[in-house]
């Protein structure tokens, strides 16, 4: 199998931009994305501050305060090669300048919002092609936030209210970007209570790996399975490989799913994990698997 030699850096976000508030929890309008430590992260992965960084809006319904606000922010860390595609639709993905703006940068920055938008934009277009094809042969970093994060698996969780996530047909998945493979990503993890939508997710797709990550919080991935965690909060994975009972296929819509054996395992900033053996490491053991 072929080995990618860029970075995914997909991050919880802060606050959802432009997507529907979900029951129980406040939508703040504000643009304080999260800590400069991951910015700084980014910007170190993709060069310094003279990186070349592209920041993709598409996700979100307010594409020009998104934008301006990155910047801003990037700003802060001394980059000026920061530019923001203001992608809408299929057609914007079709435009000459925004394919050879994506041939010449050093990374992307997708933002947060509405992460069926992304696969709706972006599914089979010049520019998803350009940018799978530079992750998988050249240094190139491709980050996300929120949607953004949750977007890059090849299966993407769209839609799923936290509090009926362990009732059958109450979690919706559709395809992803697909920059990242045999995993499902779900962000505002521990904020939001998504702990029962992700168990349902990996329940229907056991070959997955389930990765719940809370906000402020990020994985840096390298060689495409190998997960180091940074920022503040938590990352929750779960395995689904060896679990034994799971009615899930036998149930009617609308019925409570039960499951047996689901590991779990909960990582903080230093700590990594490997996705194709499934194995965990603490700050301590991480040399073994950090670049």
């Amino acid at each position: 199998m072929e080995i990618p030699k860029g970075i995914l850096i997909p991050i919880g976000g802060n606050e959802d931009k432009g997507t529907e508030a979900e029951p129980n929890f406040a939508q703040k309008n504000n643009l304080n994305f999260f800590a400069l430590q991951i910015l700084s992260r980014i910007k170190q992965e993709m060069g310094g501050a003279d990186a070349h960084i592209e920041i993709i809006t598409s996700a979100s319904s307010i594409p020009v305060e998104v934008g301006e606000g990155y910047m801003d922010a990037f700003g802060k860390l001394g980059c000026s090669n920061v530019h923001v595609m203001d992608i809408r639709n299929r057609e914007d993905a079709t435009k000459k300048e925004f394919i050879e703006r994506i041939k010449k940068c050093d990374g992307v920055m997708f933002t947060g919002g509405n992460q069926l938008r992304l696969s709706t934009i972006f599914g089979g277009t010049e520019i998803l092609r350009i940018i799978s094809d530079r992750y998988m042969n050249e240094e190139f970093v491709v980050a996300g936030t929120s949607a953004g994060a949750m977007a890059m698996s090849n299966t993407m969780i769209y839609q799923g209210s936290s509090s009926g996530a362990l009732i059958k047909g109450e979690v919706k998945i559709t395809t992803g970007l697909a920059l990242l493979r045999d995993v499902i990503i779900d962000s505002h993890f521990d904020k939001r209570g998504r702990f029962g939508r992700l168990t349902q997710a990996v329940a229907s797709n056991p070959s997955c790996i389930g990765i719940g990550l809370g906000e402020d919080t990020g994985l840096l991935i390298t060689e495409g399975h190998q997960m180091e965690v940074i920022g503040s909060g938590l990352v929750i994975i779960f395995d689904g490989h060896q679990i034994k009972h799971n009615d899930i296929a036998d149930l009617q819509d609308g019925m409570p799913i039960s499951i047996e054996n689901m590991i779990i395992h909960i990582l903080t900033k230093g700590n990594c994990y490997d996705i194709s053996t499934r194995k965990f490491y603490s700050a301590l053991e991480n040399s073994n698997v950090q670049r």
